[in-house]
């Protein structure tokens, strides 16, 4: 068994320990670095960039739906799901190799297999599924870091077993025809609407009266509207008690006793930090809720580990995990002084009309402040020709007495590409008036969020907030 000794030692090659190694090592540190599964981590593979590859898919067949709008002569054709699936598989490959480049160029050490702790500067990797015959190699580490990530999760209800999740989803070996979705947070909004627009009939099962919890009342209640005009049909207060297979369906029982029959069922109920088989427990490290407990300088209760990304079940998100394993990185290698405003990181959904959001909810935001809220909804311009129903919606929540920009919403074409600029205004504490003072680039969608003058409404700070929406 051999036994090699390093400055870093990093588990998990995904894009928060992907970073953490190669800027430490861009520092002159030792750096190894060991994945058992894909090396790019769940959003390269199975996540964000192979799920946007598929939205471009579903949103070109509704280019073609309305090409004729616009003098285009065209006969839509039947989409090739073995194709597309084939191109996609060769992009993500491309990009797997772009991450053992980039670690490689750096000079750290990669190893392709399964990583346990065996004590607190002491690693362990064997055989994985990836790697089936890699030798049982230990290194000693001053430092390790922790960047496993996250995995699916299924309910636990009879016929779970016939129920697949999102990485199976990636590799279906044809689109099913007749496709129930069990939950609605950002992944099954998007998978509903990614097979509704490939073709698909689809079936959106959640338990709260409206999707996606957690974002702002007036998003979510915009989307319900949107999710309908999309084909999409919403059980909403409902839950699954049981899957059934049969001969040539699964059929989905509802604790309303609905019974939906479809050709698959997948679940987007939630994932949970990457732990089992990590040797934790040969360290000490702590574990509170399934979750690695650190600090906020990504440090575990053992002061050689650290930990970063989905598996501290803080922010989940790829870019916030890919800040934490650079911050972290060059705290213990070559302290810069960098910061990044956590809070303030924005987010999307990339439905058919995607949702970009930054800052406070509104609901978020009269905990603590008197807010006035601007709210618009219009239909965009590209809409007019072929009259395709559902309008963009905006939202400003602004601090009454300070006139600070507290939170930014939008649903509609290029929202997420929009909302990246409204970050920086959230981050900067600009304001209203700033926003007021700014001449509008016409015409456009994003206009509206610096012509916006007549409030909506005003809330007091404590006041509950009622689901209201400005008028159609």
């Amino acid at each position: 068994m051999m036994t090699q000794d390093v400055d870093l030692f990093v588990i998990g090659a995904g894009s928060g320990g992907v970073r953490c190694a190669r800027i430490a090592a861009q520092h002159g540190a030792r750096v190894a670095v060991a994945e058992r599964r894909h090396w790019g981590g769940t959003c390269v593979n199975l996540g964000c960039v192979p799920k946007k590859l598929m939205v471009y898919a579903a949103e070109t067949g509704r280019t073609l739906d309305d090409a004729p709008s616009y003098g285009w002569e065209v006969t839509k054709p039947a989409h090739n799901w073995s194709r597309f699936i084939e191109a996609k598989d060769a992009e993500i490959k491309r990009l797997n190799g772009i991450y053992v480049s980039m670690l490689e160029k750096a000079g750290v050490t990669l190893y392709t297999g399964d990583a346990r702790l065996i004590d607190a500067h002491t690693v362990e990797v064997g055989p994985s599924a990836l790697a089936p015959e890699a030798p049982v190699q230990r290194i000693k580490a001053k430092r390790i870091v922790l960047a496993t990530g996250s995995v699916p999760i299924k309910l636990d209800i009879p016929g779970a077993d016939y129920a697949i999740t999102s990485d199976e989803a990636f590799h279906l070996p044809e689109r099913p025809h007749r496709v129930a979705v069990i939950g609605s947070g950002y992944i099954g909004v998007e998978f509903a609407g990614i097979f509704a627009g490939l073709g698909s009939t689809v079936e959106l099962i959640y338990r709260q009266p409206s999707p996606l919890r957690g974002f702002d009342h007036d998003v979510r209640d915009h989307m319900r509207e949107l999710i309908d005009l999309n084909g999409i049909t919403q059980h909403p207060n409902s839950s699954p008690v049981r899957i059934e297979k049969h001969e040539d369906a699964l059929r989905v029982v509802l604790d309303n006793g609905t019974t939906l029959e479809v050709d698959a069922v997948m679940m987007a109920t939630g994932r949970r930090p990457s732990v089992d088989a990590l040797g934790l427990e040969n360290a000490g490290v702590a574990v509170e809720n399934g979750h690695v407990v650190v600090n906020a300088q990504s440090e575990t209760n053992v002061p050689s580990i650290y930990a970063i990304g989905d598996i501290i079940d803080q922010y989940n998100l790829t870019p916030t995990a890919i800040s934490e394993g650079h911050l972290l990185a060059e705290r213990l290698f070559a302290p810069q002084g960098r910061s990044w405003s956590f809070d303030t990181t924005p987010k999307a959904v990339f439905f058919a009309a995607p949702i970009g959001s930054v800052g406070m909810s509104e609901e978020e935001a009269v905990r603590d402040h008197d807010v006035t809220v601007y709210l618009s909804r219009f239909t965009a311009m590209k809409q007019s020709l072929p009259k395709r129903p559902g309008k963009i919606l905006m939202k400003l929540v602004v601090d009454r007495q300070t006139d600070v920009v507290l939170g930014a919403h939008m649903v509609g074409p290029d929202a997420p590409e929009i909302i990246q600029m409204l970050a920086v205004i959230v981050t900067a504490k600009l304001t209203k008036k700033q926003l007021d003072q700014t001449i509008s680039l016409h015409p456009s969608s994003a206009e509206e969020f610096v012509t916006m003058r007549t409030p909506t409404r005003h809330v007091a700070r404590g006041e509950t907030v009622a689901g209201t929406s400005a008028p159609r």
